[in-house]
């Protein structure tokens, strides 16, 4: 049988018709033949989803349960796509779970899924025997395949623009497909905004959804641990509503977490200090962009830089202008997604933003490095810190 990891990466990132009832069908179809998952939890947004999850997973950890958190993307290997009772899973039990699911599958059915469909099944797989499912929706909501799965309780972290070519362009549009499929449970972020707030409230009140916020649910004592774990942590600002959340949802399970004990944010990538004078972090869009201008107010960076062309660099060096000092230009090689290329220099020439293409890393300049996923891989790979990530 073909390894899992060459027969996942010949899948398609994104199909050019999607059908959106077809991944229904196939679930439907596997509900008989596997077990369900226990004890859910979905979560869904824009941004927060890989820091809030990590977070719970963590807290759920304490009770001495077996947690499994389902997250993506991943910055250098798959396996980071599922994190179970504390380490990413093995390439074994990855081949194990492949050839069990193409098994049950078939070869016709198990072809015609895409590279998240084909992955969110594997975590199903991996997770059965885990007392705790802690998983992130990819894209949206109402049409995500983590969607299917029967969930007791969903965080919603803050809702922005992005994939809205799919999404909505809109923050309406957005909210109500992020929203739409909403558990019995729910509990926002209290950093979620004002119009996004009003629609969850709406389908919460047609679904007959307990709706709650953690600013409602977590006593004094509580928020005042959050803010000192952030600050000891020497995390950024805007984790402390992810945290938050996160605490709030260990609580709906019947957890008092112990933050004095949870240790370090077990995940990469998020707002992360690297290096004294290097910091990465994996956003890619204007929520992401303004968390960050808040976190480096009052001062200038060098923004290493290079993202996907159907994002809005405009509008993200926009709201990033206060703090740039100069922006380097990170070119890498991206076979699936076009880069936004020659364009991004008309863009900052028209800010008038200084820029010039990365050469190397000076030790009195504070370095920014944040755009996407495959931009912080590649520049992680090329800085040789791969085998730091790995552990």
């Amino acid at each position: 049988m073909i390894d899992f990891l060459s027969y996942i990466n010949s899948k398609p990132m994104f199909y050019k018709k999607i059908d959106f009832e077809r991944f229904p069908r196939i679930f439907n179809f596997l509900k008989n033949k596997i077990p369900p998952l226990k004890n859910v939890t979905q979560i869904i947004g824009t941004n927060g989803k890989g820091s809030t999850g990590r977070f719970l997973a963590q807290m759920l950890m304490q009770k001495g349960a077996d947690v499994g958190h389902y997250t993506s993307p991943h910055i250098f290997s798959f396996n980071e796509r599922f994190w179970l009772n504390g380490e990413d899973v093995s390439d074994e039990k990855l081949q194990q779970s492949h050839e069990i699911l193409q098994e049950i599958l078939g070869e016709e059915i198990s072809n015609s899924l895409s590279y998240f469909e084909y992955a969110t099944l594997l975590m199903w797989i991996l997770f059965l025997k885990c007392d705790y499912c802690v998983i992130e929706a990819g894209m949206g909501g109402e049409f995500d395949a983590t969607s299917e799965f029967h969930k007791k309780l969903n965080l919603f972290t803050p809702v922005g623009l992005d994939h809205m070519a799919i999404l909505g362009d809109s923050i309406e549009k957005i909210s109500h497909t992020k929203f739409i499929k909403m558990a019995q449970n729910a509990i926002l972020n209290d950093e979620m905004n004002e119009i996004s707030v009003k629609i969850a409230k709406e389908i919460a009140e047609n679904k007959n959804a307990k709706l709650k916020f953690p600013a409602e649910i977590l006593t004094g004592n509580e928020k005042a641990e959050i803010s000192k774990y952030i600050k000891k942590q020497n995390l950024a600002k805007f984790q402390i509503s992810n945290l938050s959340l996160a605490f709030a949802g260990a609580k709906f399970w019947g957890v008092e977490p112990n933050l004095k004990t949870i240790g370090s944010l077990k995940i990469h990538g998020r707002m992360e200090q690297i290096a004294p004078n290097i910091f990465i972090d994996v956003g890619h869009n204007e929520l992401a962009a303004k968390q960050i201008a808040d976190h480096f107010a009052g001062q200038k960076i060098t923004l290493i830089y290079n993202a996907f062309l159907d994002k809005d660099a405009a509008s993200i060096f926009k709201i990033l202008k206060p703090i740039i000092k100069k922006v380097e230009i990170f070119e890498y090689k991206s076979e699936n997604r076009e880069l936004i290329g020659k364009k991004i220099e008309d863009i900052l020439h028209a800010q008038n933003i200084n820029f010039n293409k990365f050469k190397k890393l000076e030790n009195n300049e504070i370095y920014l490095v944040f755009g996407s996923f495959m931009l912080v891989e590649n520049f992680l790979k090329f800085y040789g810190f791969k085998d730091e990530f790995s552990s």
